[in-house]
């Protein structure tokens, strides 16, 4: 016979904005679940100071035994309710899913490990570990994608300074991520907060990052560059990433 499911929660744990949101997603999920849930975590910008009460949205992970069809569309049944609570659809893991993907996706777990508060069940993130060369790699990997995604993107956009904004903003946002990772095969210490490791990214692999901060700023305020500055900040942002992803080249050669 399966054990009970234990109800207790950490929603406490959270900023208040975000309390109520959370707390209706979890009691969903252990009325419909059951034993089959095993943990949901909160992650992201809502666990930081970045966070928009109006704009930014709450992003959860869930960790379960099985994964099943029945459980996609248990969960599609909440899109209406979860949007209008600013709740992102939560990304539906398993352990083993987790424990093998540790090498392809590593920086994500990383960025989960670093920052996630467990509002029920185990810690599926805590006791990771990880191995320097596949976060290099995932890191080099993707900053040369991002460069491919730029040169496509801009074609496609037609130059449009509309669509390029948007294409920039995106490849900031990810930019972001691999940010942390690389203060992290660089033991520098990483932060909570998106400027403060701009800044320090910005030092250890030597370049300017100052119209990256302003797009990130802008980010934040759920703003978008100027048309008549856009040809400038592509440009900038491409250059910046090459640089970045030539420094992480070398990183595996040396």
């Amino acid at each position: 016979m399966a054990e009970k499911t234990d109800k207790r929660n950490n929603i406490s744990l959270l900023r208040k904005e975000i309390q109520a949101p959370t707390l209706f997603l979890l009691t969903q999920l252990q009325k419909d679940l059951d034993d089959n849930l095993l943990s949901l975590c909160v992650v992201g910008s809502a666990l930081t100071d970045d966070f928009h009460p109006k704009y930014s949205d709450i992003n959860t992970v869930l960790v379960v035994q099985r994964r099943s069809h029945q459980l996609l569309k248990q969960l599609a049944g909440y899109g209406k309710s979860m949007g209008k609570r600013k709740l992102r659809a939560p990304l539906l893991m398993t352990m083993e899913y987790i424990e093998q993907s540790l090498d392809v996706f590593g920086v994500e777990l990383l960025d989960f490990q670093f920052n996630h508060v467990v509002v029920y069940g185990r810690d599926p993130f805590g006791e990771l570990t990880f191995r320097k060369e596949n976060i290099r790699l995932q890191c080099e990997r993707q900053l040369k994608a991002a460069l491919i995604r730029l040169r496509q993107g801009y074609i496609q956009a037609l130059g449009k300074p509309k669509y390029v904004a948007n294409l920039l903003m995106e490849c900031v946002k990810e930019l972001l991520v691999l940010l942390r990772a690389l203060l992290w095969l660089s033991e520098i210490e990483r932060d909570h907060q998106v400027l403060p490791n701009l800044k320090k990214a910005a030092q250890q692999f030597r370049f300017d990052g100052k119209v990256i901060a302003h797009l990130m700023e802008l980010q934040l305020q759920h703003s978008r560059p100027p048309a008549d500055q856009i040809e400038f900040f592509f440009e900038n942002v491409y250059q910046t990433i090459d640089h970045i992803a030539h420094g992480v080249d070398r990183q595996g050669k040396e």
